[in-house]
C-alpha cells in the first residue's frame, strides 16, 4: 500500500474501529485510540515531505489500480505541487482537533472521534484523487461525517444547520456529476482527470462545464452570494467541527477550481474571470463589513472566513504565478489561523457557555496566557507581517495590482476591514477591566489547551517568517497550470 493510500485509510480504519466500540463505557480508551489513529495518519504523511520533487510538475507518489472495470474507473491517486500541502495539513488539523475535544465531548465519544478520523481520511482522498469518479465519491462522502458532527453534537438549531449544510453542498455537486458524465462520454469513456485536461471542447461546452463546476465549488468555498449556510453551520457546530470545516473543508471547493475549472475549461475561465473577480471582491469587502456588526464570536469568525477565502478565488482568477501561489498559500495559512480562532472561541465557550461578545470583557486579567495566544491569532487574522495570514494576502494583492490597480486597491481594503473586526472583537472580549463574575471566575488554560494552541502558534509564526518551503513545492505546478490555461482548447 502506498503512502497516499495509508494517509487515507489509516484514519478511516481507526475511525471505523472506534465506531465499533461501546458508546461511553470505553470513553478513555476511545480518546487514546483516536489520538493514536490521528498521529499515525500524520506520521504517514511525513515521508511525503522528504520524498517530494519540487522541480517536477507531474503527479508524484502515484498509485493506480482498476476499481470499476465496466466504467473504466480507477483507484488512481497522486499529488502535484498544488495538492501536496493539503495532505499533511489535513492530518495535522485532525490531531489538533482530537486533542482539543479531549474533555469537551462527553457523550457518544467514540462516534464523535470516529466521525472526525473518517472525515480526515476522506478529505485526504479528495486532494489525492486523480480519477474523476474517485474524486466525486470522496468529495460527496465528506458530507456524511460532517453532517453527523453538526447534527448530533451541535447547538440548539443543529438539525436546521446540518440540513442546510447538506442540501446546499449536495445540490451544487449534482451539476458537477453531470459535468463529469459529459466529460466521460467526450473522452471516449475515461474518468482520468489528466485526460480531461487535454480534451478539446467548444466554447458553449466549456461555459456550461465552468458553471457546473462553479455550482459545487463556489458553494463549498463558500463564495458570495452562496455563503449563507456557513455562519449558521459554524454557530451550531461543536468547536472541533467548526475548526475542521474552516481549516480544511472550505479548501475542497477552492482546490476544485484549480483541478477542474481552470484546466478543463480554460477559455471559459478567462471569459468569466471578471465575474469571479467581482464576486471575490464582494466577499472580501461586503462580507468584511458584515463581520464588523456581529455580536456572536463564531459568526464574526465565520464571516471573516468568507472574506479570507475571497482572497483565494481572487488570486486564482487574475491568472499570474503570484496570484495562484498566493491563493494556495492563503488556503494553507487560513487553515492554521481560522482553526486556531475557532478553538480559542471553544476554550471560552467551554468555561462560560456563551459565544456572545457582550458576555465577556477583561479576560486578559484572569487568563493571561490564553489572551496572549488569542492576540497572536487575531493579529494573524488581520494579516500582520511575520504571521501566516500576511503572506498569501500580500501575494494576492501584488498579483491583483499587476492585473488591475483598482482590483488591487479593493483587495487591499480587506486588510483594513480585517484589522477592524478582528481587533474590535479582541478589545471587547479580552481587554479592559473584568466586566462580570463569569469572567472573574475563569481559570487560565491547562497543559492540553496550551499544547493545542502552542502547536498552532508555531505553525502560524513559522509560515509567516519562512514561507519558502510552502511556495517552493507549488511553484513549478502553478507555472505549468498557467501555461495550460493560457492555451485555447476550442475545437
Amino acid at each position: 500500500m502506498g503512502l497516499l493510500s495509508l494517509a487515507i485509510w489509516v484514519p478511516i480504519a481507526f475511525g471505523t474501529l472506534l465506531l465499533a466500540l461501546g458508546r461511553d463505557e470505553h470513553a478513555r480508551m476511545v480518546r487514546w485510540l483516536a489520538l493514536i489513529g490521528a498521529l499515525l495518519g500524520l506520521a504517514v504523511t511525513l515521508p511525503l515531505m522528504g520524498g517530494f520533487d519540487n522541480g517536477s510538475a507531474a503527479a508524484q507518489f502515484v498509485e493506480k489500480s482498476m476499481w470499476i472495470e465496466r466504467f473504466n474507473v480507477y483507484y488512481h491517486l497522486g499529488v502535484d505541487g498544488i495538492a501536496f500541502w493539503f495532505v499533511p495539513l489535513t492530518a495535522f488539523i485532525t490531531v489538533i482537533v482530537v486533542i482539543a475535544s479531549w474533555e469537551s465531548i462527553t457523550e457518544r465519544v467514540n462516534q464523535y472521534m470516529g466521525a472526525f478520523l473518517i472525515l480526515s481520511g476522506l478529505m485526504v482522498g479528495v486532494f489525492s484523487a486523480m480519477d474523476g469518479m474517485l474524486f466525486y465519491v470522496f468529495f460527496e462522502a465528506t458530507l456524511i461525517p460532517m453532517y453527523l458532527i453538526i447534527g448530533i453534537w451541535g447547538g440548539p438549531n443543529k438539525i436546521y444547520a446540518a440540513f442546510k449544510f447538506f442540501l446546499y453542498t449536495l445540490l451544487g455537486s449534482l451539476l458537477t456529476l453531470i459535468a463529469f458524465i459529459y466529460l466521460y462520454n467526450q473522452s471516449g469513456g475515461s474518468f482520468d482527470i489528466a485526460t480531461w485536461h487535454k480534451l478539446p471542447l467548444s466554447a458553449t461546452a466549456q461555459t456550461l462545464l465552468f458553471f457546473a463546476f462553479f455550482a459545487a465549488f463556489a458553494v463549498k468555498v463558500p463564495m458570495w452570494p452562496v455563503h449563507t449556510w456557513l455562519p449558521d453551520v459554524h454557530v451550531e457546530a461543536p468547536t472541533g467541527g467548526s475548526a475542521v470545516l474552516a481549516a480544511i473543508m472550505l479548501k475542497l471547493g477552492a482546490y476544485g477550481f484549480l483541478r477542474f475549472s481552470l484546466p478543463i475549461a480554460p477559455d471559459a475561465s478567462r471569459e468569466w474571470a471578471w465575474l469571479m473577480i467581482t464576486l471575490s471582491l464582494v466577499a472580501v469587502i461586503y462580507v468584511g463589513l458584515v463581520a464588523m456588526v456581529q455580536k456572536d464570536m463564531k459568526k464574526l469568525v465565520a464571516y471573516s472566513s468568507v472574506a479570507h477565502m475571497g482572497f483565494v478565488t481572487l488570486g486564482f482568477f487574475v491568472f499570474n504565478d503570484m496570484g495562484v501561489s498566493g491563493g494556495l498559500v492563503q488556503m494553507i495559512a487560513h487553515g492554521f489561523v481560522s482553526g486556531a480562532m475557532f478553538l480559542c472561541i471553544g476554550v471560552l465557550y467551554d468555561r462560560v457557555h456563551s459565544r456572545e461578545i457582550a458576555s465577556y470583557g477583561g479576560v486578559v486579567n484572569t487568563m493571561p496566557k490564553f489572551a496572549a495566544f488569542a492576540l497572536l491569532f487575531t493579529m494573524a487574522n488581520c494579516g500582520l507581517p511575520a504571521t501566516a495570514g500576511f503572506v498569501g494576502e500580500w501575494m494576492v494583492i501584488i498579483a491583483a495590482v499587476k492585473f488591475d490597480f483598482w482590483v488591487g486597491l479593493g483587495a487591499a481594503l480587506a486588510l483594513i476591514l480585517g484589522a477592524s473586526y478582528s481587533l474590535w472583537m479582541y478589545k471587547r472580549v479580552y481587554l479592559g477591566p473584568v466586566t462580570n463574575d463569569n469572567v472573574r471566575g475563569l481559570t487560565d488554560i491547562g497543559g492540553r489547551e496550551f499544547l493545542v494552541l502552542g502547536l498552532l502558534a508555531i505553525a502560524v509564526l513559522y509560515m509567516g517568517v519562512y514561507p519558502k518551503p510552502f511556495t517552493d513545492v507549488m511553484d513549478v505546478s502553478v507555472a505549468e497550470l498557467l501555461k495550460h490555461v493560457a492555451q485555447s482548447k476550442l475545437n
